[in-house]
């Protein structure tokens, strides 16, 4: 990649406009696939969207690892029958051809059998670094923002 910039790729080459938006779209996807990987309950696919050496921190609980990440949602999820993740990407900053800031906006519901009847709702937003290593595109460091957190009674 030539120049790394969306608005001014007009002198970049074909392959470059190309690869730049192969790229942003595969960080799209990572982040969009963390989310849904959560939702589901699927910790081999979820694994495979962090680095080694993720750096997570949830609203100031934070996380080193991988592996530590992986069980840290394991344990935050344990009693939620039901999640759903909106995410929005608003953001693909590339710093160069193999890292990129992101910027997300999030909003997740969750059913949890302790409460039954219930919902709680999460507002807030990720500022990801997303890192390409052996050509596949996983989360390095994940800052979740958190609005607010409300709840409100499930319909039936």
């Amino acid at each position: 990649m030539t120049d790394l910039h969306p608005g001014s790729q007009a002198d970049a080459s074909l392959e470059d406009k190309v690869q730049y938006l192969m790229d942003r779209q595969q960080v799209v996807d990572v982040l969009l696939r963390y989310a849904s990987t959560i939702d589901t309950k699927d910790y081999v696919g979820l694994r495979a969207t962090l680095t080694d050496d993720v750096h997570g921190n949830y609203g100031g609980a934070e996380v080193d690892g991988g592996d530590n990440l992986l069980a840290w949602v394991d344990s935050m999820t344990t009693t939620k029958t039901w999640q759903h993740h909106m995410l929005s990407v608003y953001h693909v900053d590339f710093v160069s051809s193999t890292e990129a800031k992101t910027l997300t906006y999030h909003t997740s519901h969750q059913i949890d059998s302790e409460v039954p009847g219930s919902t709680s709702r999460i507002i807030a937003r990720y500022k990801d670094t997303v890192r390409k290593e052996d050509g596949v595109w996983r989360i390095s460091d994940k800052l979740m923002e958190i609005g607010w957190v409300d709840g409100f009674t499930a319909p039936g």
